[in-house]
């Protein structure tokens, strides 16, 4: 049934798409095609339409047990941070971050297996991270990333793990998959992660959440520096309280 009082350049398909993206809600177990027509109000011919399409597009996973929303839908949200201005509320205080550290800092957001740089401050260095914004790595060798699947549950992890990256630049050195998860409960455990040239030869990363005003992470912000120039203790011993602070700042700005 389309909707009332919507006007004539109103698009009926898209809103019942985004109804049935909806209608998962925070259900995390499939979902039949009887239960997301019903919870639409849809029939289940146009639902059926709408899921194979969603499917075909890379947002629905279909299985025997029914339908599940696949972390691709993240990227609505990455979109909706971009739009809110997260850039503009971590600006000045990534660049604090920079003049008190001399090194660059960055904040990236978890889509599917990858991180999406959202924000970043570099400083001029001989040898740096190719980084910007916008750009993607994969979110298990960096610590902006092992910070983000950290916030994870269980079923969350598990596809997010799942997924195949899509970022063009690969590891320089990966971690098992056992020693990975291991080492998320060490992260979420103590708040924070950090890299040692794991994504990139010579540069190593210190990594801290931002949370929201429900306490949910939703983005991360990092130090990188030269190995060659910031041993790991001082990473961890001068450069991460002023990181947890700048997180929070960063947090208190987007709520």
């Amino acid at each position: 049934m389309a909707r009332e009082n919507t006007g004539p350049d109103f698009v009926e398909a898209l809103a019942r798409g985004l109804d049935v993206i909806r209608s998962f809600g925070a259900h995390h177990r499939p979902r039949s095609l009887s239960e997301i027509a019903a919870g639409t109000a849809l029939a289940r011919p146009t639902a059926r339409r709408i899921l194979l399409t969603l499917e075909r597009l890379g947002y629905v996973r279909s299985d025997g047990g029914g339908f599940t929303l696949t972390p691709r839908v993240l990227e609505l949200g990455v979109a909706y941070t971009m739009s809110a201005g997260l850039w503009e509320v971590a600006r000045p205080y990534l660049r604090e971050l920079v003049l008190a550290t001399d090194q660059a800092a960055s904040v990236a957001l978890l889509d599917g297996s990858d991180v999406v740089y959202a924000a970043r401050v570099a400083v001029p260095k001989v040898v740096s991270a190719n980084v910007t914004a916008g750009m993607r790595l994969p979110a298990r060798s960096t610590a902006l990333g092992k910070v983000l699947l950290s916030a994870l549950d269980l079923d969350r992890l598990d596809e997010a793990l799942g997924t195949p990256s899509t970022a063009t630049v690969r590891p320089f050195r990966e971690r098992p998959p056992g020693d990975l998860r291991e080492e998320l409960r060490e992260v979420r455990a103590r708040g924070w992660a950090a890299t040692d040239e794991e994504m990139t030869p010579g540069v190593r990363s210190v990594a801290a959440p931002v949370r929201d005003g429900d306490g949910t992470v939703v983005a991360a912000v990092n130090v990188s520096a030269i190995a060659a120039e910031v041993p790991h203790e001082r990473m961890t011993r001068d450069f991460l309280p002023l990181l947890l602070t700048t997180a929070g700042r960063i947090g208190h700005g987007i709520r």
